[in-house]
């Protein structure tokens, strides 16, 4: 194997091979790949090695991680996959057999192309659809058996069950191989009349080179269902100046929609630079005639791909339902305001610390009410900038700032339909605070630089760790806010206070990170189940899970015994294994060297945290772990 990526979009350029360790992918330096990209996150992605093959792992990134332009968590990277994050494109390769012909990047442009030589064909009158207009041409031949050669060729490479993207590919590349383009783009329309970019191609080149595509064209073929040759596009000012288009001029271009049976399943778009070879009229029933014939397998592929995200919802559905773990009295408290609360409509604030599965049960509600058809939106408002807040919520139009090249809706329109989940909304600015209360009072709002107000069918969800009451008192959140979302609340309880679903949980991990890391067999000692059940846990489940899966990784046995866990587990005052003279000495000198350290600190833990080398936050957890009392004079800053 030679596993390597090969940056085909963005600020890289070239070839990084991964090596046998983990690859991180960020804008740290700290990373294998360092990506000087704003919408890149300090530590974004991982692609590790998973059994014999590599699994890519999103580090709860700010923007997200997308193989083949799907949003993913984790995802089994295969063969010429494209990763993307941020605004570069990454193809990842594992072997060197079996060449890869990779896609352009295509961009939309919104230039109007005016032309005096425009012929305009209706599908249905394709004479490749009709043999018996051949004998009656004037082509050649020649011509016309090596388009039915080409038809022939599609006709036998569809296959319903491909997904579009392969259909897009094998369609494009028998097209450019016939037609005198040096460039062309396949497209799908999208519900609710927007354009997605499946695959592009520069004839003889390997994907590095944007494909520009006019956008009005588009969308005047798809709105007209006629297929649009035009030979003087550079008559058009407005079309030379573009800048999309500068480094490309064009000459001539051939639109040409894939036609479904209710409305257009895409369109093939090609352009030629060339003065002397232009598109003919031979050119576009050959384009024509085989956009015809795989219309049918452009809308099964579609209507297949509709079902796996459906199967995929589906999916994600049942493992968030089966993650919540736990029948303490506590949790059955929880399940009951669950199975009241979600038919409602009102809104809900979830409370609890940092941690608890406040999403969770967010998504429960969202799952076990009338709107689980409908998407389920999250944002959490801590891992967003102060100053693309508002953007990310309400979306922008066109020309709102100076990088808001194209119009894009926000979060809330997204949720349309579904639930909009608010995480941590006690970080959220005090400005944004009254733009999202009469979001919540009218469901409408106002895109950034629009004026047009637009109304969303939501049900909102907000969650928090924060005080939110002494928030109000201190002036910086909004009373009336607060009334609004708490119309229904409740709180998640710490693991501490439910004792009784640690194992369960901790089970419930080991089995997900033992199936994934081929250690299925794994289970706890006696003793070891004693540490984890005496522990605090001040990072609730979330703090399980990661020492479980720390125990998956590191344990060298099957049987996990104390001396596996990590020290704050292992070493607190309550567990039944730290007792006895070893353990007894060892936790005592560390009281002492704590102690010594904080009165010399006059009681600072943060002036102590620097004295031990240690950062305050840890220092704080042996303060508790170890049954030391906090000193009443503290500057944690």
């Amino acid at each position: 194997m030679n596993p390597r990526l090969i940056a085909i979009s963005g600020p890289l350029s070239g070839v990084f091979r991964l090596g046998d360790g983990d690859f991180t992918l960020g804008r740290e330096d700290s990373n294998s790949l360092t990506v000087p990209d704003k919408a890149v996150s300090r530590r974004h992605c991982v692609i590790r090695r998973s059994g014999g093959g590599f699994l890519l792992v999103d580090l709860e990134s700010r923007n997200g991680s997308f193989v083949n332009n799907v949003s993913v968590r984790e995802h089994d990277l295969k063969h010429s996959d494209r990763i993307g994050i941020g605004d570069s494109q990454f193809i990842f390769l594992v072997s060197d057999e079996g060449g890869v012909a990779f896609s352009s990047a295509v961009e939309l442009d919104d230039s109007r192309i005016r032309s005096g030589h425009t012929v305009e064909l209706k599908l249905q009158d394709a004479a490749l659809l009709h043999p018996q207009r051949l004998l009656d041409g004037d082509a050649s031949r020649a011509r016309q058996a090596r388009d039915l050669e080409a038809l022939i060729k599609v006709c036998q490479a569809l296959d319903p069950t491909q997904d579009i993207a392969t259909l897009a590919k094998g369609l494009l590349n028998i097209i450019l191989d016939l037609v005198p383009a040096d460039r062309g783009a396949v497209l799908t329309a999208e519900d609710g009349g927007e354009i997605r970019a499946v695959y592009g191609r520069w004839q003889n080149e390997d994907g590095a080179r944007t494909v520009p595509v006019s956008r009005t064209l588009l969308k005047s073929v798809l709105e007209g269902k006629s297929a649009l040759m035009c030979n003087d596009v550079m008559q058009d000012a407005r079309i030379r100046q573009t800048e999309s288009m500068v480094a490309s001029p064009i000459a001539s271009v051939l639109v040409v929609p894939i036609l479904g049976r209710n409305q257009p399943s895409g369109v093939i778009y090609l352009a030629a630079s060339s003065l002397v070879q232009r598109f003919d009229d031979p050119d576009l029933q050959l384009v024509a005639g085989l956009a015809s014939v795989s219309a049918p397998a452009f809308e099964s592929a579609r209507e297949v791909e509709r079902l796996k995200e459906e199967n995929r919802r589906l999916q994600g559905a049942i493992e968030i339902e089966h993650r919540m773990v736990g029948n303490s009295a506590p949790m059955e408290q929880v399940y009951r305001f669950i199975e009241k609360a979600a038919p409602a409509s009102a809104t809900v604030l979830i409370t609890g610390e940092s941690g608890t599965g406040k999403e969770l049960v967010a998504r429960a509600l969202h799952r076990n009410s009338g709107r689980s058809s409908g998407p389920f939106v999250a944002l959490n408002s801590a891992a967003i900038a102060e100053g693309l807040m508002e953007t990310t919520l309400f979306g922008n139009e066109k020309g709102a700032y100076t990088s808001a090249l194209t119009a894009r809706k926000g979060l809330l329109e997204a949720a349309n339909g579904g639930t909009f989940f608010l995480d941590e909304i006690g970080d959220m600015p005090l400005p944004l605070q009254s733009k999202l209360l009469r979001v919540i009072q009218e469901r409408e709002f106002e895109r950034v630089g629009g004026t047009e107000t637009r109304k969303v069918d939501i049900r909102i969800i907000a969650a928090t760790h924060r005080n939110l009451a002494e928030m109000i008192r201190e002036g910086s959140f909004r009373h009336d806010l607060h009334f609004r979302i708490k119309r229904l609340s409740v709180s998640i309880p710490p693991l501490r206070e439910r004792r009784d679903d640690v194992m369960p949980l901790a089970r419930h991990f080991l089995d997900r990170h033992g199936t994934r890391e081929k250690r299925r067999d794994m289970e706890f000692s006696h003793e070891a189940e004693a540490c984890l059940k005496q522990y605090e846990w001040p990072g609730n489940v979330r703090e399980l899970e990661n020492v479980v899966e720390h125990l998956v990784v590191m344990a060298p046995g099957r049987i996990i015994q104390p001396a596996d866990l990590p020290e704050d587990v292992r070493d607190n005052e309550h567990s039944p294994v730290s007792r006895g003279r070893y353990y007894d000495a060892i936790r005592e000198a560390k009281k002492q060297v704590i102690r010594k350290a904080l009165k010399d600190a006059d009681g600072v833990v943060a002036e102590a945290a620097r004295l031990l080398a240690l950062q305050p936050t840890h220092l704080h957890r042996l303060i508790r772990t170890l049954g030391l009392r906090e000193p009443t004079k503290r500057d944690d800053s």
